[in-house]
């Protein structure tokens, strides 16, 4: 997506350890009309799959998973890396390591709003090792759901999430595919 590299390349920034800082307009300071280009997109992309409902991870993929849903008329659900009081005991669960945050979590997502049979869409903001993308699959498959595929915003290609999710055969469209990072400069695939 050209409009999203361009940002990328324009207000994106490089910190140490290959973390590409998109917080002005991707996720912190958010820019709506890119959100909503983006969800476009990602309708473009899934519009011949059926999709029943768009899952995503707190905290940053929730943003773009809510624009994109509009697009899908379909709900969002949300895995939490919290407990709560206000989260229903009976959860399907799994564990995810975040690069960015070098700590494991255990995510969970309510049994009621996963059905047995429906079809869920993944929408993340990056994708880097996969750690999200293979906890939030895992809650899919305990669920008894189809995983109709992954709509990434920023994929890390030259991380080894993206080919390994391919490698299975799992339908991942990546917006914008960082190849590499060099002498600061982003190089897209």
């Amino acid at each position: 997506m050209e409009l999203l590299k361009q940002r990328i390349v324009k207000d994106g920034t490089l910190k140490e350890g290959n973390v590409i800082k998109v917080d002005s307009f991707l996720n912190h300071q958010i820019d709506i009309e890119l959100l909503n280009e983006i969800g476009k997109e990602f309708k473009a992309r899934f519009v011949s799959d059926k999709v029943d409902k768009i899952l995503t991870i707190e905290a940053s993929g929730i943003a773009i998973a809510v624009i994109a849903a509009q697009h899908f008329n379909v709900p969002v659900v949300f895995a939490k890396k919290t407990e709560s009081k206000n989260l229903d005991n009976d959860t399907y669960e799994s564990t995810v390591y975040s690069y960015t945050k070098d700590k494991t979590y255990t995510i969970r997502v309510s049994k009621r709003y996963l059905n047995e049979g429906e079809n869920i869409l993944i929408i993340d903001d990056f994708l880097a090792n996969g750690k999200a993308a293979e906890g939030l699959i895992d809650i899919i498959n305990r669920a008894n759901c189809n995983l109709v595929g992954l709509g990434i915003a920023i994929e890390k290609g030259f991380q080894k999430g993206g080919d390994s999710l391919r490698s299975r055969g799992i339908k991942l469209e990546s917006l914008a595919i960082v190849q590499s990072t060099e002498n600061g400069k982003i190089i897209f695939r």
